[in-house]
């Protein structure tokens, strides 16, 4: 099975690694993209579950680029699943394996849900380690794609080490590869202390197969810092790309309304992709990025939760949030003042008990 380019990889990320993010990741250097976790009992038994991810994961093939060109679009990408019976996760996986690029199994995730559910990092303890090569020795002898896991660091007294040997478990049931998020599962604190670059080169050093290091990304710079200290075949960044899209670009970071309105012509293409909440929160952050210390931010949460439609984001930005950042409006047409209107009353009826909740 032919194993993508690892090198640099937009991470799943819970409800913002939606079709028109990745496209847009993928066009500012990102060489793969992953969906977020999905469940496999609601893609085997909800079909309205199935059908918009699935309206998610093939809505970049063959769709052209906001500059025109036909550019590889969001693929290649990878289906992240989670879960913890091999039979309901192969099920699911050969729903949507042709259209994707490879599966990663889910062995990471900190949340309540997960340890309630006892799948993501609650199956890194030795204990589950049979019932975890059981579902990628099942995946990776079921799939015609690759099969991949992402994990964290092992609970252990000797963390670097159990994990590298739980490494080699993944690699020797039929793992394509492995990303390694080096910090270990807290559901109260998802990112307790820097990850352990050190442990990612150590499974790096144990493994055969492709390694991937995850954690301790702000820049482009941090990148290739990254790769060059842990030996790693690629990195994977998450929360950071959130804000900064064209990080893997090795860019300056991009003006925030520029950006937006970037992935905002990816969402009118592809329209019905992306809920708007996911789309209001994408520009929240781009924007939050680089000003949520900005006098005006506070204004700018009230009033993107106002808009109802992916052209009154466009109009709050081009008018009110440049003119609030000193720059020329751009011209858009007399539906500019009836919004803005509409958004000032709600502004100024909220902004006075709201000016410090957003921090």
């Amino acid at each position: 099975m032919t194993v993508p380019d690892l090198s640099y990889i937009a991470a799943p990320m819970v409800g913002q690694s939606d079709a028109p993010f990745r496209m847009l990741t993928r066009q500012y250097g990102a060489t793969l993209a992953y969906t977020q976790m999905l469940d496999p009992h609601k893609l085997a038994n909800d079909r309205e579950y199935l059908e918009f991810h699935l309206r998610d994961i093939q809505a970049c093939n063959g769709t052209r680029t906001v500059s025109g060109s036909h550019d590889a679009d969001a693929r290649p990408v990878i289906v992240q699943l989670c879960g913890n019976d091999p039979e309901v996760i192969v099920k699911a996986a050969r729903q949507v394996q042709m259209h994707c690029d490879g599966i990663d199994l889910n062995l990471g995730c900190p949340q309540e849900h997960a340890r309630e559910g006892h799948f993501g990092g609650y199956l890194l303890g030795k204990k589950d380690w049979p019932l975890v090569q059981s579902i990628v020795s099942a995946m990776s002898h079921s799939l015609f794609v690759p099969t991949s896991t992402k994990i964290r660091l092992c609970p252990s007294s000797t963390p670097t080490a159990t994990t590298a040997t739980f490494g080699r478990l993944l690699e020797h049931a039929g793992a394509s590869w492995v990303t390694l998020h080096a910090r270990h599962v807290s559901a109260k604190r998802r990112r307790q202390g820097a990850a352990d670059l050190g442990a990612v080169r150590a499974i790096k050093e144990a493994l055969n197969i492709p390694v991937v290091s995850n954690g301790n990304v702000r820049t482009f710079e941090d990148v290739r810092a990254n790769l060059e200290y842990t030996k790693a075949d690629g990195a994977m960044v998450g929360e950071t790309l959130l804000g900064n899209p064209t990080l893997f670009s090795g860019r300056d970071v991009p003006d925030p309304v520029h950006i937006s309105l970037a992935y905002l012509g990816i969402c009118k293409q592809l329209p019905d992709i992306a809920t708007l909440k996911t789309i209001q929160t994408h520009v929240r952050r781009f924007v939050e990025f680089q000003c949520s210390r900005r006098p005006w931010y506070p204004k700018f949460r009230i009033a993107i939760n106002d808009c109802h439609s992916v052209d009154e984001i466009e109009i709050l930005l081009c008018g009110r949030v440049n003119r609030w950042r000193g720059k020329a409006a751009k011209a858009f047409s007399g539906e500019e003042d009836e919004l803005e209107e509409s958004s000032d009353n709600r502004e100024n009826e909220v902004i006075d008990h709201t000016e410090h909740a957003y921090t």
